[in-house]
């Protein structure tokens, strides 16, 4: 009722050279949908991340050609029937505009901060967010400081958010009985872009941290004293 619908969908397009593609759709409908368009991840084993990110992006300016009407079904035919279109294009845009894509990714590298309630799957969980950090190029850190987990990411937006939906849909941890469970406890402390006082992270790294200056270290390095000073303190009381 809060935070809405999230389900998967998985069809198989005749793609170029008459190669199956299996695509796999994640589809999450906010509660006031189709008011809103839904966020989309896409997925494949037949394509690039990059081409795949392409498909998302195309079936997102489709969305908004349907708002404030049933679109879902609509947007998988849609992909059914371009889909050659839209890979045979991705690699034609790639070719001409490499070095304008990667500036315009420069100027719009956002951080999200992050905290989770707990991990009692520790080591599946870690192994999980370090991959889905590599697979949506995100860099920055997954850190431990006694009972406080936060997770610091650094990369384009909408890659933290498809990273949000992975995180809040994917059973990645355990409950009290060990059951395989989804995600419920995640809050995002702060989400803004990354300013020129502001550390790149280059990689994404798991690091403990013994006590609270270790971790108040961490972010001062990262020119990011402020956003430690309004957020982690509190996360202590």
């Amino acid at each position: 009722e809060t935070h809405g619908f999230t389900f998967r969908i998985q069809i198989t397009v005749k793609e170029l050279l008459d190669t199956d593609v299996l695509l796999k759709l994640l589809f999450h409908l906010p509660v006031n949908y189709p008011s809103t368009i839904p966020d989309i991840s896409v997925s494949s084993d037949q394509l690039t991340r990059a081409q795949c990110m392409d498909v998302k992006d195309k079936l997102l300016e489709q969305a908004k050609k349907h708002l404030s009407e049933p679109m879902v079904h609509d947007l998988i035919l849609w992909i059914q029937q371009h889909l050659k279109y839209v890979i045979k294009q991705s690699a034609t845009v790639c070719n001409e505009n490499t070095l304008s894509k990667e500036a315009s990714a420069e100027d719009g590298i956002w951080m999200f901060l992050l905290h989770l309630d707990h991990m009692r799957a520790k080591a599946k969980y870690v192994k999980t967010v370090e991959k889905w950090a590599s697979d949506l190029r995100l860099t920055g850190r997954l850190m431990f400081m006694g009972k406080i987990i936060l997770i610091l990411l650094q990369g384009d937006r909408s890659n933290i958010k498809e990273y949000l939906i992975l995180q809040k849909t994917s059973k990645v941890d355990v409950d009290s009985s060990g059951k395989k469970c989804k995600e419920k406890m995640i809050r995002v402390l702060c989400e803004t872009k990354v300013q020129s006082q502001h550390k790149r992270f280059q990689t994404f790294e798991v690091k403990e941290y013994s006590t609270l200056d270790e971790l108040q270290k961490e972010f001062e390095t990262a020119g990011l004293t402020t956003l430690f000073s309004e957020f982690v303190p509190s996360l202590l009381k």
